[in-house]
């Protein structure tokens, strides 16, 4: 059994998250009265109703060119990491898009949309760098390496380091 600091802030998060959707569902139907109140319930329920049609098309589009990006550059010999985060990215914003409500929709928009998508992708890789860092994996360039320790003295592996190397060519 792993102890320490990383468990407990794991487990911190996983209790907040039922706290956070709420708030976001709260936050959705605020902006969905004040929209409705504003311009009145038939045009914001055509609104809801269109936008998530432009979310269905957008991620099928968008999808559809972020798979041949992907494609091309396994093709070519590439590392493909741009275009996995483009996919991820796209993905995520195409399902905020088809969720019926504002914030979400501009969320969205924000993902699938090919001039801000970057600033999507790099918010995606500054947490899966966060995530790498506190698993105690350090990438540079030209080289990765896992250090794994256990707090167990009755394991074998103990202070084990894998190294490993990635060629760039």
């Amino acid at each position: 059994m792993i102890h320490g600091p990383a468990p407990r802030r794991r487990r911190r998060r996983l209790a907040l998250l039922p706290l956070a959707l709420v708030l976001w569902v709260v936050l959705e139907v605020a902006v969905l009265i004040a929209v409705g109140r504003w311009i009145g319930f038939w045009p914001t329920l055509l609104l809801i109703i269109a936008l998530s049609a432009l979310g269905a098309w957008l991620l099928r589009r968008e999808g559809r060119r972020t798979w041949q990006a992907l494609r091309t550059a396994l093709r070519s010999g590439q590392m493909p990491s741009r275009e996995i985060a483009d996919a991820v990215v796209v993905f995520v914003g195409g399902v905020l898009l088809t969720l019926p409500g504002f914030v979400s929709a501009v969320v969205g928009l924000v993902f699938v949309l090919p001039f801000t998508r970057p600033v999507a992708r790099i918010g995606l890789e500054t947490l899966v760098a966060r995530r790498l860092l506190a698993a105690g994996m350090s990438v540079a360039p030209g080289e990765a390496r896992v250090r794994r320790t256990r707090d167990r003295g009755d394991d074998n592996r103990d202070g084990e380091v894998v190294e490993g190397e990635i060629v760039d060519e």
